[in-house]
């Protein structure tokens, strides 16, 4: 199973390369596989380094919200084991 979670555009530099924050994980990614027009503080969907899909801002938050109630429920620990045995 493969979950992506929401992650807010940081900074886009010249050559379409953007910095992500990831629930408060700071990683570059490449824009090129996003057919919409992104901007700093837009949400994308992120897989394997490429950003493949801008989400609106009310739904990203929306699954933020709930990715953080499973971690505080379940434990941060517990949600990595849990999904690298998928």
């Amino acid at each position: 199973m493969c979950l992506s979670i929401p992650s807010q555009i940081i900074s886009i530099d010249e050559n379409n390369y953007a910095i992500v924050d990831t629930l408060g994980v700071r990683r570059g990614v490449s824009l090129d596989l996003v057919s919409d027009s992104v901007e700093v503080g837009d949400y994308v969907l992120i897989h394997v380094g490429f950003a493949m899909q801008k989400i609106n801002t009310q739904q990203a938050k929306e699954s933020l919200k709930i990715y953080k109630q499973i971690v505080d429920e379940i434990g941060e620990e517990e949600v990595f084991t849990h999904f690298s045995k998928e």
